[in-house]
């Protein structure tokens, strides 16, 4: 192994902005975007046994695991710290703050199927002492999960979730027990801390997520949210970065509508509210995301061409990106440029759109990636095409968001590449940067970007074939909101054509009064009546006129097809009261 550090001055924009890669070659780093050179910076390990590789949250440390020994690395000086002798360690992980390396390798027993040793160990980074280490038999789930600041950590243990608290492993703080739990989930804002818990049903029970706030645990009252479901055989939870809004994605291995199962998506905020993600294409749910500024998230769901559509915290769609083959989305991490891609078994097409314009900036091709990661300064990103999920053609790719192509690495013949990782900043290095549409400069040519005809059978090559019809008809991107907008003003529109019609016949007629005043300008001024005399009562009536035509616009949405929520179907019901109070205080 060579720990030597490069003699090359390395600026800290490059160091920033580093990349590690795995592969048969062993471990090494070479300088990302801006700047990018596949000169290695330093190589952390020639050895062919490297099994996986992490950096820690700031990316101050760097850690991999070879077949005797784990190795923790300062990522600034690429000196190592600590050399762990553990054995078979099939993957790792950092505390948030970089003090705990927690390792897993897969359970081994003897011949009797006794005698197994731990095989979860969590290491002390800055002794290299052993914390504590625990038998986890399943790599599902194996890692423990800290709050941001690792004041607490938990874990699943058979029925119940045990905490510890500021890294003392050797006494349980606190215990949840609930029978038949699958998972849990820690969300990563501030206290007070978050924690959501997924529990299998059976025997005709639901299956449900409740929500608590550590450290009250006091059986299901003590929830601060709660949500049951019948159809789900697997569950999925994403927080948001606050810790505030949860969204979860149930899964049935199969249904009677599909062989694939269904899957739906639920919302649940720790002030206790709870919907269904109105989702309006039938299929699978491929992609969610949150944003990282918390006020969105992005969800890719339906049969292909599948749909993209951002949600705001009231589950409300505000934006439709249309059609597509996607099944992938990423949001850059200062969260206003949004990547949707069709990787895996789709042809690789990607696009970026700017958030805050909701424009397209930049649609392209990045055929068989693997991989996506963007670098940390929200300008460039990596693409990668990595082994064992394909072993030829293996390479990484740096490119610019606006589609400019600027690296190209293909790995040498004779070996592959594994696993690569742009290495993380800590959190505000890198501001906002207003968005451009102008290509950046690149010297290489992208041959992703050509046209490729399309396919011709034999028969027809050198005549003038036309397919007869598109294999998919995409649909185009749309605001909802602006458009849910223009619904609502629709009947306003309406009434006001009809005013102007009365006003014009009265004028004709030359008749004056109420119906020969100007037009109001605006729905509150077309609430306004003539004065009874009663401020008090003139103010009840402009209120109940306002309720009514709240009324009329939820009305016209839920005959547009949107979903109206529990509180919005109540205030419909309320529209006969409200009406003939409104006659009764104008007659008084």
């Amino acid at each position: 192994m060579n720990n030597d550090v490069d003699s090359r001055e390395i600026s800290d924009d490059n160091m920033a902005t580093s990349i590690a890669l795995r592969g048969s070659e062993g471990i090494w780093l070479v300088n990302g975007a801006p700047g990018h050179d596949p000169t290695p910076i330093h190589r952390c390990d020639e050895s062919k046994t490297c099994k996986t590789m992490a950096y820690s949250f700031d990316g101050s440390l760097f850690a991999w695991a070879t077949a005797d020994s784990v190795y923790i690395m300062d990522a600034e000086t690429h000196t190592v710290r600590q050399q762990l002798q553990q054995t078979r360690v099939a993957d790792m992980r950092f505390s948030p703050k970089g003090t705990v390396l927690a390792t897993w390798g897969a359970y081994y027993t003897d011949r009797d199927g006794k005698g197994g040793e731990p095989n979860l160990i969590l290491w002390d980074v800055a002794s290299g002492a052993v914390r504590r280490s625990f038998i986890q038999k399943k790599q599902i789930n194996w890692e423990p999960q800290w709050s941001c600041d690792e004041v607490v950590c938990g874990r699943t243990v058979n029925n119940e979730l045990q905490f510890f608290e500021n890294n003392n492993f050797e006494t349980i703080e606190q215990k949840l027990h609930l029978q038949k739990v699958v998972s849990f989930s820690m969300a990563q804002g501030p206290a007070p801390y978050m924690i959501s818990a997924y529990v299998a049903g059976s025997k005709g029970q639901p299956s449900y997520v409740r929500v608590y706030q550590y450290p009250n645990f006091g059986g299901p009252a003590a929830a601060v949210a709660n949500k049951s479901f019948y159809k789900a055989d697997r569950v999925n939870m994403y927080w948001n970065k606050t810790g505030t809004s949860l969204v979860i994605l149930t899964s049935t291995e199969s249904s009677d509508s599909s062989y694939y199962g269904d899957q739906c998506l639920h919302y649940v905020s720790t002030t206790g509210d709870s919907c269904l993600v109105p989702l309006d294409k039938k299929g699978p749910i491929y992609s969610i995301e949150w944003s990282p500024k918390n006020n969105e998230f992005c969800v890719l769901y339906g049969y292909m061409p599948s749909k993209s559509t951002l949600f705001n915290l009231k589950c409300e769609p505000v934006f439709d990106f249309g059609t597509g083959p996607r099944n992938h989305c990423f949001y850059n991490p200062q969260g206003n440029i949004l990547c949707l891609a069709g990787f895996g078994n789709l042809a690789g097409h990607v696009e970026f759109w700017d958030l805050k314009q909701k424009k397209e900036i930049s649609k392209f091709k990045a055929s068989d990636t693997t991989t996506f990661y963007w670098s940390p300064d929200g300008e460039h990103f990596l693409t990668a095409t990595v082994s064992p999920r394909l072993r030829v053609g293996n390479c990484y790719k740096l490119w610019h968001y606006t589609g400019s192509l600027l690296a190209h690495e293909p790995t040498p013949d004779g070996h592959e590449l594994w696993e690569v990782k742009w290495r993380p900043v800590p959190a505000g290095t890198f501001k906002e940067k207003p968005v451009r549409y102008k290509p950046a400069e690149s010297g290489i040519a992208s041959p992703e970007n050509k046209k490729t005809e399309a396919y011709r059978p034999p028969q027809a090559r050198g005549t003038d074939y036309t397919p007869a019809a598109k294999l998919h008809e995409y649909e185009p991107a749309s605001n909802i909101r602006q458009q849910a907008q223009a619904t609502a003003d629709k009947p306003a529109s309406k009434n006001k054509k009809k005013r102007d019609a009365k006003k014009a016949k009265a004028t004709e007629d030359g008749t004056q009064g109420d119906r020969g005043e100007p037009a109001p300008e605006n729905d509150q001024s077309a609430a306004a009546a003539p004065s009874t005399g009663d401020p008090e009562k003139d103010k009840k009536i402009r209120n109940l006129r306002k309720k009514i035509q709240q009324i009329d616009k939820l009305k016209e949405q839920q005959k547009s097809g949107k979903t109206l929520e529990k509180n919005q179907l109540d205030k419909l019901k309320t529209e006969a009261d409200l009406v003939k109070e409104l006659e009764d205080l104008e007659l008084g």
